[in-house]
């Protein structure tokens, strides 16, 4: 990709060390984006900061931690002057189990990681996104839509992520944020040895081939943060829509 449509501007991603958002972090740096990237292992960071180039700065966070995601984006803003696009790829599958045999603490810990993680990204970046305008975008999951067996946790997360998106619209899209609920498919991603394993519903039956590329959905990501997807409504969309990923000019074939 030889674009450089996203030059000048500053994106975080939060979750940024393997899989959706270390793809993402090489296709926003593709389109000329200054970055951040987050996570709570420095190594794989640090690797693709060395691989991205100079404008790609590594920051270790929790993003369960509320001052260590408010301290990413002083980082952030400190390194780079402003703050453009804050994308929330953080998140966790676990725990998966039938309600009633479900740890407690663990579940809890899916709904701070998921969602409260991503409120505290909007909390901390919105004063910067504010300024000049800006993206937000939620990596969401049809799981937010439908309930699946053992994914009580994760599903609850991610449809609080739902009306967080829909919060933001309400609250801000007509103060120049651009917010959007991306549900990126069933990738080939490392979460996926925890489904796979668990066995627990449909989506553990799913052949390899049925499980698209990081880049995917990545690439649809880092479109929608250009200013050519302007004309984008905000709110849920998928990878799924055809035209949504003609523009992006992302291509991937669906098995199933």
């Amino acid at each position: 990709m030889s674009t450089q449509d996203l030059a000048g501007t500053v994106a975080l991603v939060m979750g940024a060390s393997a899989g959706i958002g270390a793809a993402l972090a090489e296709a926003l740096a593709a389109r000329g984006a200054m970055l951040a990237i987050a996570a709570r292992r420095r190594a794989p960071l640090d690797a693709l900061a060395e691989r991205l180039g100079p404008n790609v700065l590594p920051l270790t966070c929790d993003v369960a931690d509320q001052a260590a995601v408010a301290a990413a984006v002083a980082a952030t803003v400190a390194r780079f002057g402003r703050l453009d696009h804050l994308i929330n790829n953080a998140g966790v599958i676990q725990p998966i189990g039938h309600l009633h045999e479900t740890d407690p603490a663990e579940w809890a810990r899916c709904i701070q990681v998921n969602l409260t993680g991503a409120f505290f990204a909007c909390h901390a970046a919105l004063p910067h996104l504010l300024e000049r305008g800006g993206t937000i975008v939620n990596v969401s999951s049809g799981a937010g839509h439908r309930p699946l067996e053992g994914w009580s946790a994760y599903c609850s997360s991610k449809a609080g992520m739902v009306m967080l998106t829909r919060a933001l619209l309400l609250e801000y899209g007509e103060r120049g944020i651009r917010a959007y609920g991306f549900s990126p498919g069933t990738v080939r991603t490392d979460m996926q040895v925890a489904v796979r394993a668990a066995g627990m519903n449909p989506v553990s039956q799913l052949p390899i081939e049925a499980l698209i590329p990081p880049a995917a959905p990545a690439g649809v990501i880092a479109w929608l943060c250009t200013p050519e997807a302007a004309d984008v409504p905000g709110g849920e969309c998928s990878i799924r829509d055809d035209e949504l990923r003609r523009r992006a000019g992302v291509e991937v074939t669906f098995v199933g």
